[in-house]
């Protein structure tokens, strides 16, 4: 009810603890996101934390940065965005993620994990140099995003130039999965003994808060310092005395404080404290304050993913990071692999059970990726190695060295962070692995930073690398086998759609790099022919049936392989009197223009229409099939197309 006449920060600053409490309920979350679909358990986790950031900082004044900003719906709405929340994810709408058109108080538009700390950097550095008026930088980060190796960078360069920046380390014990790393320290996704400490652990675990206690007191520190300064300026023992009080230091920090790993790198750490106490965490934010006068400043928050909706917190795989439209009261349904996914899942296990030299690598998303069956089948060759891209590719390029045959699962987008190892750990190397890229192409509604539209066009030119893109089901299990023999001269890629898969007999399948010929006009002179790649299949024989009813013919052709070309389908492609080419995939640099050239080789008279994707970052949308439309890749402007 408070939350209701909440429309700035302003006003959430006049409400009292016991206003604030009830504020902090989910049932506006839950019932926004069961309308429309979105990240649900990550926002439900990060209420209380949102609140006191917004009550103790003046944003815009002070800049609060989302890292991975799929948790900033609250944030949104006590920064005015309130009554849109319907729209949310929705065309037009409010976007899934921080929006610079959308609010002075969204800075920095972030999708992908690990960022935050480095935009913070720039932004102190900004500052110090009189370009930046804001007054203070607070940087939100999850445990999970800290397994990616960036944010060490980040946090590295923080530390030496001593930014005066605040780090709130938003510590669920999870990123989509439980968290893989040993920095957290909330105990989600951990066995059950590490839930309940041993005495000692209890004993530690006091101490530790106590110490807590007074490392984040100013006064303590301002006492600490004159007192290192004092011993210091002694006559002769000053430097022994002041080391020796340093090193009492650095030892009870190493057995009481695990994270004073954070310190080695030159960033105060305090806590942790309870991310769903806005009392507690207000104290230890405006504490944090005046010690990031002297450099950066770790906070450290514990919270619960999915908290106060007993349907996400007792989902044992995400928490309900995501949802799909759903029954508030019930909760969604359990969350399973579909489609192209479902495919992958199923083939995945086949070929491994037949080749014990194939293990599995994820970048934290066991789940959507199609992994778990495989995990739960495979457990000795599941590797989840957390959000860290790049140290998956060339850890399966070492692997791959050492005789093993690794499959590495990533959304299409996440591949773009890794993308020198591919080129030079992996295919300089000419290795036999595979990756295996889940939402290529218009993605819908996550919107720019999740459309996997630049894998074909990227790939296609690293030298070696077969690039597959499968049009049903049942020829993404055909490449997947196919793949385990493929690898034995270098990398592979099958980058396949998000949702449904077309389903086909086996008389629709092709095999290893060919084309496959799908409709042949009976005159070539005269007619056009339509090269289609991966799921755009359907939208051309859409195409090609809408032209038939006026008695034009068409010839259509599934690339099913778009590096290298298939040269038969090259060559009976050249002979028609057009060739237009549909991608789901930006236009330039892409497998379209690859086609064009290789025709223009053969007969520089045939003309060739290169259909794609602009290169722009394209908004949100709850359908692909609407900017698929948007850009003329549907059926209908298809078929505008094929007429010589």
């Amino acid at each position: 009810m408070y939350l209701e006449g909440v429309h700035s920060p302003d006003d959430l600053r006049q409400l009292s603890y016991g206003e604030v409490a009830i504020s902090a309920r989910s049932d506006f979350i839950v019932a926004a996101v069961s309308e429309v679909g979105g990240h649900l358990g990550s926002n439900l986790g990060a209420v209380e934390l949102t609140l006191a950031l917004h009550r103790v900082f003046e944003s815009p004044r002070d800049t609060i940065l989302w890292d991975t900003g799929h948790q900033a719906y609250v944030h949104k709405i006590v920064t005015g965005r309130q009554s849109a929340f319907e729209t949310l994810r929705q065309a037009g709408g409010l976007s899934g993620y921080p929006s610079r058109e959308e609010s002075e108080h969204d800075l920095v538009e972030n999708s992908h994990a690990s960022t935050i700390l480095s935009y913070a950097d720039g932004l102190a550095v900004a500052r110090e140099l009189g370009t930046n008026a804001r007054r203070h930088i607070v940087a939100v980060i999850g445990d999970g995003a800290m397994t990616g190796g960036m944010a060490y960078e980040a946090l590295n360069n923080l530390g030496h130039h001593r930014r005066r920046v605040i780090v709130v380390l938003n510590d669920n014990g999870r990123s989509y999965a439980p968290t893989i790393s040993n920095l957290s320290a909330n105990s989600q996704g951990r066995d059950d003994h590490e839930a309940h400490p041993s005495f000692t652990d209890r004993v530690t675990d006091k101490l530790s808060h106590a110490l807590t206690d007074i490392r984040q007191n100013p006064v303590y520190v301002r006492r600490q310092r004159r007192l290192e300064n004092f011993l210091e300026g002694l006559p002769v023992v000053g430097n022994q005395a002041g080391s020796a009080m340093e090193a009492f230091k650095a030892g009870v920090r190493e057995f009481l404080q695990p994270p004073s790993f954070f310190e080695a790198l030159g960033a105060r750490y305090v806590g942790p404290f309870d991310g769903h106490n806005v009392a507690e965490m207000e104290e230890a934010l405006h504490n944090a304050i005046e010690l990031s006068a002297e450099g950066p400043i770790v906070v450290h928050m514990l919270t619960q993913k999915g908290r106060g909706y007993s349907p996400a917190e007792d989902d044992d795989e995400k928490n309900l990071h995501d949802a799909p439209v759903f029954d508030p009261i019930t909760g969604p349904p359990k969350a399973v692999s579909s489609g192209y996914t479902q495919a992958f899942a199923e083939s995945i296990i086949k070929e491994a059970e037949a080749d014990s030299r194939i293990v599995a690598i994820t970048a934290a998303m066991p789940g959507p990726t199609g992994l778990l069956p495989f995990q739960a089948r495979f457990p000795d060759r599941f590797y989840d190695v957390g959000i860290a891209e790049q140290h998956a590719v060339t850890s399966a390029a070492g692997m791959a060295m050492g005789g093993l045959r690794p499959v590495v699962a990533v959304y299409a987008t996440f591949l773009n962070r890794a993308w020198d190892q591919v080129v030079y750990d992996v295919a300089m190397h000419r290795l036999p692995v595979l990756f295996c890229l889940d939402r290529s192409g218009v993605t819908g509604p996550d919107g720019a930073s999740h459309h996997g539209v630049y894998d074909m066009a990227m790939l296609s030119k690293v030298p070696g690398m077969r690039v597959l893109a499968p049009s049903s089901a049942q020829e993404l299990a055909q490449m997947m086998h196919d793949a385990t023999s493929l690898t034995d001269e270098g990398p592979v890629t099958i980058r396949y759609a998000r949702g449904a898969a077309r389903q086909v007999s086996e008389h629709e399948v092709g095999s290893g790099l060919l084309g496959r010929k799908v409709l042949d006009a009976a005159d070539h002179a005269t007619s056009v022919c339509v090269v289609s790649v991966g799921k755009m299949l359907e939208t051309a024989e859409k195409a090609a049936a809408k032209v038939a009813e006026y008695g034009v013919e068409v010839t259509v052709w599934d690339a099913r392989c778009a590096a290298p070309l298939d040269p038969a389908m090259i060559a009976d492609a050249a002979t028609h009197a057009k060739v237009v080419t549909i991608e789901d995939g930006i236009r330039d640099g892409g497998i379209g223009m690859a086609i064009a050239d290789h025709i223009a080789a053969i007969d520089p008279a045939v003309p060739v229409e290169v259909l794609g994707l602009p290169t722009k970052f394209m908004p949100h949308d709850p359908k692909p099939s609407n900017i698929h439309a948007r850009f003329g890749l549907d059926s209908a402007s298809l078929a505008a197309h094929l007429t010589v």
